[in-house]
């Protein structure tokens, strides 16, 4: 056999390995995944659409609460979610363990997530949780959380259950991501002391002037409740369907990305937009994204992508 034909050979097993890789069930082709309203969440599923539609998947990325989220997972109704916060949703995901799948590596670190207060009250002396106490009637005695069933809600409500740093009498107050930071905006301009739950990245470590409360970590973990963010699938998820399951494990994010998008989304610039932004002047990052990934009929990924951004 000549080097030619040897050449050609070798070649078409090549491309048709590839197109191995990219062969799923058709329903691996439509990725069913959720969000809880959160800026981070929201801004994580924009880059992951613009990636997705890229390669030729479709994406239907629903708005749920986070225990319909883990339900609809462990039922196998939802594929992702990339917004698992641990250590503070812990609590939720361990007893759903045999009924989800996590994915080994986080595709974020460097987040924190714990209590927080304005500047001006921490310049009053609220810089502890065991502050908080001392502080009850001006802060009539509320905590401002977010979603109902939420990670840190549940740790504030822990917090007062156990009568940690004398809040027995506290109560939580929930509302969505949105009402907490309009409700701390205000407080901030009325120079009103509130204390309310904060993390990284979010625009409100920009926007607004905060403390983050020390003393916390029996409750949020050390360092400000560091925190390191999960994806979650459906049970045997990346197996069923390996070429976005590659995807999926090859994602991730960093808190200058996520806050970047995030500040964008703050302005009212539409989630798709800020993240095409993004990836377009960040075009390196696919690399790492997309190795061992191709689009779905098997052809060069980083290429279809960066159509996908231009459009």
């Amino acid at each position: 056999m000549n080097k030619f034909y040897k050449t050609v050979i070798a070649v078409t097993l090549a491309s048709q390995s590839v197109l191995v890789m990219a062969q799923e069930p058709s329903s691996c082709q439509v990725i069913k995944t959720a969000n809880v309203g959160w800026l981070d969440g929201i801004s994580t599923n924009a880059l992951t659409q613009v990636v997705a539609e890229g390669l030729g998947y479709k994406f239907d990325d629903s708005m749920l609460s986070l225990p319909i989220v883990l339900k609809s997972l462990s039922d196998g109704k939802l594929d992702t979610f990339i917004n698992y916060w641990s250590p503070s949703q812990d609590p939720l995901i361990t007893p759903l363990k045999d009924s989800l799948s996590v994915l080994p590596a986080p595709n974020l670190t460097g987040a924190k997530y714990t209590l927080a207060v304005p500047k001006f009250l921490a310049d009053e002396g609220l810089k502890d949780f065991k502050d908080i106490e001392k502080f009850k009637v001006q802060l009539g005695g509320r905590i401002y959380g977010i979603q109902p069933g939420s990670g840190g809600n549940t740790l504030v409500q822990k917090i007062i259950k156990d009568n940690s740093y004398g809040l027995k009498d506290f109560k939580l107050v929930e509302s969505g991501e949105a009402g907490m930071i309009q409700e701390v905006g205000r407080s901030i301009q009325r120079k009103k002391p509130i204390v309310f739950l904060a993390w990284a990245p979010h625009p409100m470590n920009v926007n607004m002037d905060i403390v983050y409360l020390t003393g916390g970590d029996d409750s949020f973990g050390p360092d400000f409740g560091a925190a390191t963010v999960k994806t979650i699938t459906s049970k045997g998820y990346a197996e069923r369907c390996g070429n976005v399951g590659k995807l999926y494990s090859n994602l991730k994010f960093t808190v200058d990305m996520e806050s970047s998008i995030m500040n964008s989304l703050d302005k009212k610039e539409p989630a798709l937009s800020a993240a095409k932004k993004w990836l377009a002047a960040h075009p390196e990052t696919l690399d790492s994204w997309l190795a061992g990934v191709t689009t779905v009929d098997g052809k060069d990924a980083k290429a279809a992508v960066l159509a996908n951004i231009s459009k």
